[in-house]
């Protein structure tokens, strides 16, 4: 198989050193590297986007193989590992840098992201509260620094402490 049919995803869910550790860990992701997206400033900094004045949000960006895994398979696993019903937020992380957003890349995963959230909010698997997530078009992503990068793998942890 090409390289021409991986894909990418760009979420955010909080944390982005949260998300890396499930997702560096499923069968047919490729890469996956933290970041920023979805704000006004180029080029970041983890310094800039903490003061909550650029709108990016801490995401990461997956790379896959849709032939081992589905966009919709990532969707299932990114809405089981953060709350997508609170705004701004994830356990103690506090600021829109730590919202949920799915910043999709086609209008294919546009479609399936927006499908995604119908189906949970149907099945009522969050009530009393709602989803929040926010389903936008990916512009630039902004790789975080070099220490960002496999952080909790770097420390010998597999998971995050929300």
């Amino acid at each position: 198989m090409t390289n021409d049919a991986r894909e990418v995803a760009t979420l955010a869910g909080g944390c982005f050193w949260c998300l890396d550790a499930v997702f560096r860990e499923l069968r047919g992701v490729e890469k996956v590297e933290s970041g920023y997206a979805g704000g006004i400033m180029a080029n970041p900094s983890y310094r800039d986007v903490c003061s909550g004045t650029t709108g990016h949000a801490e995401v990461v960006q997956v790379t896959f193989d849709p032939a081992v895994i589905s966009f919709r398979d990532l969707l299932g696993v990114f809405f089981s590992i953060h709350d997508p019903t609170t705004l701004n937020r994830q356990g103690g992380d506090v600021g829109t840098q730590y919202r949920s957003a799915i910043f999709y890349h086609s209008p294919e995963q546009q479609a399936q992201a927006q499908a995604k959230i119908e189906q949970l909010t149907a099945g009522g698997s969050y009530l009393p509260k709602r989803i929040v997530t926010k389903v936008e078009p990916a512009g630039t992503f902004w790789r975080a620094e070099e220490y960002h990068q496999k952080y909790l793998e770097k420390r010998g942890q597999t998971s995050c402490h929300i």
